[in-house]
């Protein structure tokens, strides 16, 4: 079992920044797969950025450029840094954690309650 916490949501201007952070107890975090899905209001699921076990990273095409996923192992925690930021990057992110990279991205196993993130323009 993984228990996953989001912190780090706001609201900011468009062009700024935030951080988002998510620390993981249950399990040895450093095996696993880690990533950020968003959800907006009236919108489909979007999946922003995973980052393996061997910090391979990959990023929705929405938030390249912008968007750095990282992990620290000895903190069991995951960050999202968000720069340059958009009204259109307004939704409630969850923290996602899966040991397999293919259903991390799909259907992960395990999501965290959610932080909002709103963007005014």
């Amino acid at each position: 079992q993984v228990q996953l916490v989001e912190s780090g949501g706001g609201l900011v201007q468009a062009g700024g920044s935030l951080r988002l952070s998510c620390a993981a107890s249950g399990s040895i975090f450093s095996i696993y797969g880690m990533g950020w899905y968003r959800q907006a209001p009236g919108k489909l699921r979007e999946l922003v950025a995973t980052i393996t076990s061997s910090r391979s990273t990959n990023y929705a095409d929405s938030v390249k450029d912008r968007f750095t996923i990282s992990r620290d192992n000895a903190k069991n925690t995951v960050y999202l840094q968000m720069n340059s930021l958009k009204p259109e990057d307004t939704a409630v992110y969850y923290c996602i954690a899966d040991l397999n990279m293919a259903r991390l991205r799909d259907s992960p196993r395990y999501w965290g309650q959610g932080t909002q993130v709103t963007v005014s323009s």
